[in-house]
């Protein structure tokens, strides 16, 4: 097979609980202005909570995860309001326990372990890998594309069920 490289970025959609902060950032600055109104002296509160809630909307509005697969490693970074960037898993197809779809039979041992939801959440066919991550093993959720699925086949065959 040679060398295998591929990059796919996945674009989460805006959870509830997403919805809820902003809307909860919206309803803080207005209070912050209404209290400026009243007392002239506290000008300065709102313009530092202008400040506070645009960077909370601009980290907010926008999650990505980054899948980059390169010969049997994947890494998977998440990317918040399309600046920072951090690394949230990375493993070895070797060193996987086991690959396959969301609620498959072979993932039914690993239920009470530690989940990192890499996916969009659009109802998308997921896949989970079981690896350990720091002397524990962890599920990680996310939607590889075909070319990453075959990669990983191809170098723990036996680990990877589609």
């Amino acid at each position: 097979m040679g060398e295998s490289y591929t990059e796919q970025l996945v674009k989460q959609k805006t959870s509830t609980q997403t919805m809820l902060k902003k809307a909860g950032l919206i309803v803080a600055l207005l209070i912050l202005v209404i209290i400026a109104m009243v007392i002239p002296v506290l000008v300065i509160l709102p313009a530092f909570g202008i400040m506070g809630v645009w960077y909370l909307w601009k980290r907010w509005s926008c999650v990505e995860f980054e899948y980059i697969y390169y010969n049997g490693e994947i890494d998977i970074d998440r990317i918040m309001g399309r600046e920072a960037r951090k690394r949230v898993f990375s493993a070895s197809a070797k060193e996987m326990e086991v690959l396959a779809p969301t609620g498959s039979d072979q993932l039914r041992p690993f239920q009470n372990l530690k989940v990192y939801d890499c996916s969009s959440n659009t109802g998308n066919k997921t896949y989970e890998i079981v690896a350990k991550v720091k002397d524990q093993n962890v599920r990680v959720i996310f939607e590889p594309n075909d070319e990453i699925l075959q990669g990983m086949r191809y170098y723990a065959p036996r680990k990877v069920n589609l």
